[in-house]
């Protein structure tokens, strides 16, 4: 299974640290985000990793390169300017392939094990949720069963780890465009499951946050 790292976006509320520096790039507990995540792949037997960029993004390719280090191989999907994740998906699909592929946020930390995912036959996606944090109060999607379903419920956060069939984007079009719209239809058609991950996860979209993590690397 191939894996996409999401290295585009530009990082706004951690300025002015990502004027100078992308978001994936910053580092906890003296080693950059994005690192944590390539190591966790390939700790999970996924050697074959593909990284879209955008703001700054030859630092990406410059500090990362071939991946070799890791014992992985590392493909850039350079973006001139970002196309939101759906559209930074869609635009990475030629390297993706033609089967089920993971997708994780370049700037979360988790101690989740991806050897464990799995697209079962009739779902287009696999998401997995986390408890809302006090960033997220109100969530993102209800959980079933195992499915994602449409339902007034408990909700919750979705994590940025994602499995995805390419089948999910047939019909979009090049340029930016969200993923949770695709998400809505395919989850209004019962083909979208999910799992709720209970382990350690944050989403390092603050300096505060960012702090936090730097502190809990720092104690173990």
């Amino acid at each position: 299974m191939k894996a996409m790292i999401l290295a585009a976006g530009r990082g706004e509320r951690l300025r002015p640290l990502t004027d100078h520096t992308p978001k994936p790039l910053l580092h906890a507990a003296g080693k950059a985000l994005i690192v944590y995540q390539i190591e966790a792949l390939a700790q999970a037997g996924i050697h074959d990793i593909i990284i879209n960029h955008a703001h700054l993004g030859e630092q990406i390719e410059q500090q990362l390169g071939s991946g070799a280090r890791w014992g992985v191989t590392i493909h850039y999907s350079p973006e001139s300017e970002a196309l939101e994740t759906g559209g930074g998906i869609f635009n990475a699909l030629p390297l993706l392939g033609d089967e089920p592929f993971l997708v994780v946020n370049g700037d979360i930390w988790t101690d989740f094990n991806y050897s464990q995912l799995q697209l079962t036959e009739g779902h287009l996606a696999h998401l997995v949720l986390v408890k809302n944090p006090p960033h997220n109060p109100n969530g993102d999607f209800v959980l079933q069963s195992g499915e994602i379903v449409e339902a007034e419920a408990a909700r919750y956060t979705f994590s940025g780890i994602g499995l995805y069939h390419p089948a999910l984007f047939a019909g979009c079009s090049a340029g930016a465009f969200p993923l949770a719209p695709l998400l809505r239809q395919a989850i209004s058609r019962g083909s979208v499951s999910g799992e709720c991950f209970n382990g350690d996860w944050i989403d390092v979209g603050t300096l505060q946050r960012l702090n936090q993590l730097s502190q809990m690397l720092s104690a173990r």
